[in-house]
């Protein structure tokens, strides 16, 4: 009977550490898990799967010039080669920025860039993903992709204002790639203008001849900046709009580093 007791005894003491450490691994991985998901990380892979993966550069099938420019009207674009692609085609793209500015590169998602553009606006991050590059004034750089699914994308530069500013295009993947850019340029354009917030504003001062315009305004939300009076760029065309007095609903962005009315309603 002892035997059997102190038999009973040695087997529980070396059960329990083993049930312990499975509860810890368990534990552990599960808070892995959620903490991953949490920062953005496991929905941003996810993300890019549906786009693709990393290209080989050894495998590259073809290359897609890309250049970064910003005019004098105040627009940002990505000018260059059509982005149609067949599926499975693996694409080195070289990226040269012309612009005054910094600007990034991003493929993806329209939806994921849609809310990658949100936390930008809340805060300038730093990135070192393989669907993206960001490029100082005067430099170039490259990102080789393969297109593993067919459907519609998008590349984009996602810092504040840039993207409202114009700086985005269609991606298509597939057999109906063709097609599928001429719809997505049209839906980009309803989706631009559905992301605009107008700000309500007082119009205190116009000078025309130095293309500044002073509105007292509310929040301006896409800029998160707080209501106050404050003093603006205009083009001639929108300064010929603004008169002192004039009651207004107005788009603010930055352009070549200073805030400009570009829209108004």
């Amino acid at each position: 009977m002892k035997n059997l007791l102190l038999t009973t005894a040695i087997a529980l003491t070396f059960a329990m550490p083993t049930f312990a450490a499975g509860t810890h691994d368990g534990g552990h991985g599960a808070e892995k898990t959620a903490s991953h998901g949490a920062d953005g990380h496991s929905d941003n892979h996810a993300e890019m799967m549906m786009i693709g993966m990393p290209g080989d550069a050894s495998k590259v099938d073809r290359t897609i010039n890309v250049t970064m420019v910003e005019t004098d009207d105040g627009k940002m674009l990505l000018e260059g080669d059509e982005m149609t692609f067949e599926t499975g085609e693996t694409i080195r793209f070289v990226i040269e920025n012309k612009g005054e500015l910094e600007h990034e590169f991003v493929l993806d998602t329209m939806e994921r860039n849609a809310a990658h553009k949100i936390e930008m606006a809340k805060m300038m991050m730093e990135h070192d993903d393989p669907n993206r590059i960001t490029l100082d004034a005067g430099a170039s750089g490259e990102v080789i992709w393969t297109f593993a699914n067919d459907g519609t994308f998008e590349a984009a530069c996602l810092i504040p204002g840039h993207y409202e500013s114009g700086m985005y295009r269609a991606v298509a993947v597939g057999e109906h790639a063709m097609k599928a850019s001429m719809t997505m340029a049209a839906t980009d354009v309803q989706v631009a203008q559905a992301d605009v917030e107008y700000t309500k504003g007082k119009v205190t001062k116009v000078d025309a001849k130095g293309g500044k315009v002073t509105i007292d305004h509310g929040p301006l939300l896409n800029l998160d900046m707080p209501a106050m009076k404050m003093v603006f760029r205009a083009d001639e065309a929108m300064i010929s709009k603004l008169s002192e007095g004039q009651e207004i609903e107005f788009v603010a962005e930055p352009v070549k580093g200073r805030l400009t009315v570009t829209q108004l309603k």
